[in-house]
């Protein structure tokens, strides 16, 4: 089975966030979502008050996990980007070749930890001036070899269908999509 990390920060984007959660665990991707604070509950942008499976603290093995997922929403996105061992995390996932998916605010922790040099990306727009290292595309989701990034939170599901095209394979994003009745 598949191992997720989602980090969550005081400010993330519900939407972004907890779809991707959602669509994944469905595919039974084991997605642990981790505050990176002492503290398990994390209250989203638009007050949403969520309460995260592990704290930071709590991840002792990065080699025990396929990807990292980081979503966007101010100033939950700053707030990932300067917190070091978030960054850490990034950075190791990257190294071992696995997935590191960022989507609306959230690729400015890709560029922090140095990931996106002269790979494509995307953002919410707005951005674009915070991912200098990287080729910047204007389309909804972006996927380069390891990293996948999409812009905001009404591509949430797309960005779930790619992490799981990504992890599982085109035939389980597929059977997402049809269970979820997605029509393009």
């Amino acid at each position: 089975m598949k191992k997720v990390i989602l980090f969550l920060a005081e400010g993330f984007e519900e939407v972004e966030a907890l779809t991707v959660v959602d669509y994944l665990r469905r595919k039974d991707i084991n997605v642990d979502t981790v505050s990176i604070t002492e503290d398990n509950e994390v209250k989203g942008a638009h007050e949403i008050v969520v309460l995260a499976d592990k704290t930071i603290n709590d991840i002792k093995d990065i080699d025990d996990y396929d990807a990292v997922i980081i979503p966007g929403g101010l100033p939950g996105a700053t707030n990932l980007r300067d917190n070091d061992k978030v960054i850490d995390v990034v950075k190791k996932i990257n190294e071992n070749g696995k997935l590191t998916a960022a989507i609306c605010a959230g690729p400015i922790v890709l560029e922090r930890a140095g990931i996106i040099k002269d790979k494509e990306i995307t953002s919410y727009p707005g951005f674009e001036d915070d991912l200098k290292n990287g080729v910047y595309i204007e389309q909804n989701v972006v996927r380069d070899g390891s990293i996948i990034t999409a812009r905001g939170p009404a591509l949430a599901v797309d960005f779930a269908i790619e992490i799981i095209k990504y992890l599982l394979g085109e035939e389980k994003s597929e059977e997402l999509k049809k269970d979820i009745l997605y029509k393009i």
